[in-house]
């Protein structure tokens, strides 16, 4: 907490408000804090990197999280059919399946000596999988999904440099080609995933891509981050798993900030903001509700229900292991705009520390 209830941080360019009841009265408030740059780059992009993007066709018109227009209710509508409580309920053991699968043979790993990372072995590929079931999308190389989710997430809200931004554009772009590829075949070919369901609603190519882009980065990316940030936070302590995640999402949430735009001059607390001013809400850490990491109102996330049940379960899974093992690094961080979370948690069994 700062003490203020808004103050302009010149480093970061944002109005940045940190407390919760703030911030929860902003997100309510979609008239005149507009989430028009939601999705905008934190970092300026460079001429090259929007040159790559533009030779793609990539576009971001308004559709989910940057829109609050007349055309977001049914587009939300839409992609709320994919997460309703019975479909998030049935996934369940898909859930643990994957995660046990691959905490058995983590600890396997551990047995014999090895160092294993939490995140690439366990923490990864489950929320992608389990998202991908849910949408009704096949033949999809997760480890493609995992690495453009990634650049972009540094792309849109991380502070690449032109030589990064170049890169970061290049994978940008192949997602986006992907997407189009995909949006093609849905109008070509009736099926009932979320392509063919978005095509049906009458959307254009771009918008289908614009819905798609993020729901599948955010649907699958920032759970893997929430169940490496639960793991590192459970490592050598007891702990109920559903109690757990919600320390998390109060405290240290994979996703700690957003973004508003003020549509006319605005006042937060008692502080007057000019018209056009961003705006970085704190959602997380500062002695709000676990519900407030998901946002509030129009734009509360989709996919809420889903990543509870993704972390419970892979705290449920792992919890002997998480007992028995000591990282042995310093957990090298995801830190942008708005996501942070360990990159790598490197452990070994507790009886193999004297040899490591």
């Amino acid at each position: 907490m700062t003490g203020c209830p808004a103050r302009y941080d010149e480093e970061l360019g944002y109005w940045v408000v940190d407390d919760p009841t703030l911030a929860r009265e902003v997100l309510l408030d979609p008239e005149t804090f507009r989430p028009d740059n939601a999705v905008l780059a934190h970092t300026p992009l460079s001429v090259k990197a929007l040159r790559v993007l533009s030779a793609a066709g990539f576009a971001l018109p308004p559709t989910l999280a940057n829109n609050a227009g007349a055309s977001h209710r049914p587009i939300r509508a839409a992609v709320a059919r994919f997460f309703s409580p019975a479909r998030v309920a049935a996934v369940e053991p898909l859930t643990r399946s994957l995660v046990s699968t691959r905490v058995t043979s983590a600890m396997s790993a551990l047995a014999a000596g090895q160092q294993v990372d939490l995140v690439e072995s366990i923490a990864a590929e489950p929320p992608a999988l389990v998202l991908l079931h849910m949408l009704g999308l096949r033949d999809v190389d997760v480890p493609s999904l995992k690495s453009w989710s990634q650049d972009s997430l540094e792309l849109f809200w991380g502070r690449p440099d032109e030589d990064r931004q170049l890169e970061l554009a290049h994978t940008a772009a192949e997602f986006y080609t992907w997407l189009r590829t995909r949006t093609t075949t849905a109008r070509r070919t009736p099926a009932d995933d979320l392509f063919a369901v978005l095509v049906a609603l009458g959307l254009t190519d771009e918008e289908v891509c614009a819905v798609t882009y993020f729901l599948l980065i955010a649907g699958q990316e920032t759970t893997t981050q929430l169940i490496s940030t639960a793991f590192q936070r459970c490592l050598g302590r007891s702990f109920a798993p559903a109690e757990a995640v919600e320390e998390v999402l109060r405290e240290a949430s994979s996703v700690p900030t957003w973004r508003r735009v003020t549509a006319r001059a605005a006042v937060i607390g008692e502080v007057k903001v000019p018209a056009a001013a961003p705006v970085l809400l704190g959602l997380t850490g500062r002695g709000g509700p676990a519900d407030l990491a998901f946002g509030v109102g129009i734009h509360r996330c989709l996919g809420a229900g889903l990543a509870r049940l993704e972390a419970r379960v892979a705290l449920e899974c792992a919890a002997d292991m998480l007992a028995a093992v000591l990282l042995v690094e310093e957990p090298p961080m995801i830190d942008l705009l708005s996501f942070r979370a360990p990159k790598r948690l490197r452990v070994v069994t507790r009886s193999n520390t004297a040899d490591n």
